[in-house]
């Protein structure tokens, strides 16, 4: 079992950096790939950003390549999004999930390879 709890989200302008937390509980933390997606009103959930047990493999969406970056500090049980360049259609609801699925070494982009989920984090950007 793993427990996921965001943190982060709040009124940004556009360009502004917003970094957000996703805080893990229980001891299969290690043995996990960790995603971030994102959903607003009246849209699918996206995929963001997903980062392996090692960390050492990360994969991005489209619309975020090159402004976002996912990290992960296994000793802190903490995966992080930094968000830099924030732009209007950034505004969501922010997930974390977590992954047992292959023991956390492959990071796939599909909402339902997923296991558990946090309740979320608003992130809203303004023009």
């Amino acid at each position: 079992q793993v427990q996921l709890v965001e943190s982060g989200g709040r009124l940004v302008q556009a360009g502004d950096s917003l970094r957000l937390s996703c805080a893990a509980s229980g001891r299969t933390f290690t043995n996990v790939a960790v995603g971030w997606f994102r959903q607003a009103p009246e849209k699918e959930r996206e995929f963001v950003a997903g980062v392996s047990r090692s960390g050492s493999i990360t994969s991005y969406g489209d619309s975020v390549k090159g402004r976002f970056t996912i990290s992960r500090d296994n000793a802190k049980s903490t995966v992080y999004l930094q968000m830099d360049s924030l732009k209007p259609e950034d505004t969501a609801n922010y997930y974390c999930a977590a992954a047992q699925k292959w023991r956390g070494i492959v990071v796939s982009k599909e909402p339902d390879a997923y296991d558990y989920w946090g309740q979320g984090t608003q992130v809203n950007v303004s023009s």
